[in-house]
């Protein structure tokens, strides 16, 4: 159930990101969304993990902002591999990048029930 309420939250994310920041489209409805969040988690999962640990030394020198340029590579990324959906240059994938880690976790603490949420 958590897992379902994260990606439905890195969806939503992801339509806020295009109504927000130009250069960013998806083109198609609340399923195309859906697939574009999945294939997004699924490589920040995967092949994000690699990059940061791979880029940890700057992770660290930079106090957690390289992770905004790791999460825009991957962004880029899914961009290349789905056809609708396009990020139109570095800037515009740094800006989504930001919008999407914000919003992803604002609506992933208001998913958590209220008895998790006073016992953390």
């Amino acid at each position: 159930m958590r897992l379902l309420i994260r990606w439905a939250a890195l969806a939503i994310s992801f339509w806020v990101a295009t109504a927000l920041v130009p250069g960013i489209d998806v083109t198609g409805g609340p399923g195309t969304y859906l697939w574009v969040a999945l294939l997004f988690g699924l490589l920040n999962a995967t092949l994000g993990s690699l990059l940061k640990l791979l880029t940890l030394p700057a992770v660290i020198l930079t106090l957690g902002l390289f992770l905004i340029i790791v999460n825009s590579a991957i962004l880029m990324l899914v961009s290349q591999w789905s056809e609708k959906f396009e990020v139109n240059g570095f800037w515009s994938a740094i800006f989504a990048s930001i919008i999407i880690s914000v919003v992803t976790s604002v609506l992933s603490q208001i998913g958590k029930s209220p008895i998790k949420r006073l016992n953390s």
